[in-house]
């Protein structure tokens, strides 16, 4: 394996669609990032999770770790009674169990950077990584290891920026842990 960079930041968003909280190190698990997406807002007329594109306030706002707390925030924010609920499963990611994203790719989209119909938009990433030297989105289909934990890189997001991994070998990752990356088949 190769080093491909370094983890500069490490985030879960312990609230599906809420603000995202700061970690130095947290354990990655079959479903992902533990205490990542484990419980989402629901309205509480119809029982509809929302979701940030449908309520773009809710990104802005940071969870407690208290729901009835947090309910009244987003209800107070949104206009409307909310009910914050564990997810099932213990997971409410969408896509894959985590997200990666290299600083760079966040920088290149800043500054305009962006392949025809992505986004530049926050990709709301568990994991920043410090890569000068590559480009995460070819990374499709190979194995990654940080810390304790190897990661199979699935596929790029819709909105293009980072790539979606599984998690093969749960384990503990922390800020600064190296990357390394499997040479190509």
């Amino acid at each position: 394996m190769t080093t491909a960079g370094r983890v500069a930041q490490i985030w879960i968003y312990p609230v599906k669609s809420l603000g995202g909280t700061a970690r130095d190190r947290v354990r990655l698990a079959p479903t992902g990032p533990e205490g990542d997406r484990t419980s989402a807002v629901v309205d509480a007329a119809t029982g509809e999770v929302l979701r940030g594109r449908h309520a773009p306030g809710l990104a802005a706002l940071a969870p407690t770790g208290d729901p009835a707390a947090d309910e009244r925030a987003v209800a107070q924010a949104l206009g409307r009674e909310v009910r914050v609920r564990p997810v099932d499963g213990g997971s409410g990611a969408d896509a894959a169990a985590v997200h990666l994203v290299s600083r760079q790719a966040v920088e290149r989209a800043a500054g305009g950077d962006v392949p025809e119909g992505c986004s530049a938009d926050d990709p709301r990433a568990n994991v920043l990584l410090d890569m000068p030297d590559d480009d995460e989105r070819g990374w499709v289909g190979r194995t990654v290891r940080i810390g304790e934990a190897e990661l199979a890189i699935t596929r790029t997001p819709k909105h293009c920026l980072g790539v979606y991994a599984e998690v093969r070998r749960p384990g503990e990752i922390a800020i600064g842990d190296v990357v390394l990356l499997q040479p190509r088949p």
